[in-house]
């Protein structure tokens, strides 16, 4: 019925803490009351593998910090229960709290809304309940797990120490890696194979002499606001690979080969455990989550490097997912009912009357008018579509804000901003005008389904633009601005029947280009992609956007 992450809300990129705005939108978009509630399912239990925790404690022996800090951590929390109370003082929660195993809950949150009745499973992320991947088999409502990779290895908090390591601090700041990779060449492959030590049965464990986090206290702030994690990694990754990057220094070839290799190293384990996975169960589906699931450039060569023909990734594969997969688990533990849902779109996020926008629009006209903007209301839908493809072709930008919501980090038509595929100069135009991020980081192409075969070397149903393929290499010089250094395409397929409006749009573009597609980034500037009009506008005015289309309304920056 609902889901959105609490940042959009809070307007604080990747903020981490009780979802109470969340919350309150779900509820409101149900017409209920908390007290209606009869369970809350968290993707957290406290409970989770102990004994390994144990083990790991008395066999290894961190420093002391590193004990008192996670014991100070977890007595900090308060409890569900609590948060709810005070988040919602005039409301009685009468139900119960139960609490999902992390890594079941990523699995869940794949496999339970995934079109098949079987599907093998995998989620691999940083860690979360002391495990950083988990496998097994989905049948049915059932999930069961064959194995785990426990603390302290992990692939995710391989790449994340490797992103540090490369000069990229930030929480999130893989996705600068995966766009970096393709500038350099498989030059560090023997050095990553020693931090990366791949096991017989599949899974894989890490060199721990490179790190740090197993055995020191690492400043680790994820409470009510961005997270931020200090340095993971030691000295001697710096003695195996050269000087750690620092901020400001220039990001050199030799850097770009890192990034190369650390892809590779990431793809090369989980090529791995698939491998290993479908020769155990035999099944074609697949089911990826965590993390590591936002890697769509593993994600699109696992049906090139593994024997799996089919793979479902929902649109909120990371640690958010996991508040949609504990509330599967826990429906078909009290529920005897089948599964009866399909996520085959990711648009649960709030939205907006005509009225609403109209009201917003009003309350802005005074600055509108001062920068020279016209204010259009055009109801017939084929004709606003004509229009903003129009603007498009002439190499404008659009801000696109219709409908609900997306759910997961991706902008998937319903808040985007849209500009031509077939400029070379459309990344630099949109980050001189709006996005101002790294030049080497690639645009998206939004695709008609069915002309997917037509520009990619392979047909592929992507709705929540979580694989990048290959594009034909005849067709990359028509689409520069979609077309990777190594010709690729983070592809999003766009379906009639779940985003009528948006297809529209890029039919209404193939009319008068011959391009079945438009360039899509997320509507936002440095911030959480934008979740109601009014910040629609602001993002809108503070930038060199030219168009803005708010539901029906046309909003144009005149020459």
């Amino acid at each position: 019925m609902a889901a959105a992450e609490e940042e959009r809300f809070r307007r604080i990129k990747h903020w981490a803490g009780f979802p109470s705005e969340s919350i309150r939108y779900c509820l409101e978009e149900a017409g209920i009351r908390l007290g209606d509630v009869d369970f809350v399912a968290i993707n957290s239990d406290p409970k989770a593998n102990l004994m390994k925790k144990i083990g790991f404690t008395l066999k290894k022996r961190p420093e002391l910090g590193l004990i008192m800090d996670r014991l100070k951590n977890q007595n900090e929390r308060r409890s569900i229960e609590q948060e709810l109370q005070t988040a919602f003082p005039d409301q009685a929660f009468n139900g119960q709290v139960k609490h999902v195993e992390h890594h079941l809950a990523h699995l869940s949150s794949a496999f339970h809304v995934s079109p098949y009745d079987e599907a093998a499973v995998v989620s691999v992320d940083g860690f979360g309940h002391f495990a950083s991947a988990a496998w097994g088999v989905g049948r049915g409502t059932d999930i069961s797990v064959d194995d785990k990779v426990y603390f302290p290895h992990s692939l995710g908090t391989f790449y994340q120490a490797l992103t540090q390591f490369i000069g990229f601090p930030n929480y999130g700041d893989e996705y600068k890696v995966m766009g970096l990779a393709p500038y350099g060449k498989s030059a560090y492959m023997d050095e990553m194979r020693q931090i990366v030590l791949l096991q017989d049965d599949g899974s894989y464990r890490l060199n721990m002499d490179y790190f740090i986090y197993h055995k020191e206290k690492i400043d680790y702030e994820w409470e009510n606001g961005s997270p931020s994690v200090g340095r993971l990694f030691s000295d001697k990754l710096a003695e195996l690979l050269g000087p750690i990057r620092q901020k400001g220094d220039e990001l050199a070839q030799k850097h770009m080969d890192i990034a190369h290799s650390v892809q590779a190293m990431y793809e090369e384990a989980f090529f791995h455990l698939l491998n290993k996975l479908h020769a155990k169960h035999g099944c074609d589906n697949l089911c990826i989550a965590g993390g590591c699931g936002m890697n769509s450039v593993a994600n699109g060569k696992v049906t090139l490097r593994s024997p799996f023909k089919k793979v479902y990734i929902q649109s909120a594969a990371g640690d958010a997912g996991g508040a949609i997969g504990a509330a599967f688990v826990v429906h078909h533990q009290e529920s005897e009912a089948g599964r009866d849902f399909v996520m085959n779109h990711a648009f649960w996020g709030n939205h907006f009357s005509e009225a609403d926008v109209s009201e917003k629009l009003k309350v802005e006209s005074d600055k509108l008018e001062a920068e020279g903007c016209v204010v259009e209301r055009i109801e017939d839908e084929a004709e606003l579509c004509r229009r903003t493809a129009q603007a498009v072709s002439e190499g404008k930008v659009i801000g696109w804000f219709q409908g609900r919501m997306e759910w997961g980090p991706r902008a998937l038509g319903n808040r985007s901003i849209i500009g031509d595929p077939r400029r070379s100069d459309m990344k630099d135009i949109l980050n001189i005008k709006i996005k101002r991020r790294e030049s080497f980081r690639p645009f998206a192409p939004s695709v008609l389904r069915d002309a997917v075969s037509d520009w990619f070397e392979i047909d592929a149903e992507v709705p929540f633009m979580m694989k990048v393929f290959q594009i034909r290499e005849e067709k990359r010089a028509e689409i520069p601005a979609v077309t990777h250094a190594d010709g690729s395409g983070r592809l999003q397929t766009v379906y009639k029947e779940t985003n009528p409006r948006y297809h529209g749009l890029i039919s209404a573009f193939n009319e008068i280009t011959g391009v079945p597609m438009v360039l899509n980034t997320s509507f936002n500037e440095n911030e959480p992609v934008v979740c109601k009009p009014e910040e629609a506008l602001a993002c809108f005015l503070r930038t060199k956007m030219d168009v803005l289309v708010l539901g029906d309304w046309m909003v144009e920056r005149q020459d």
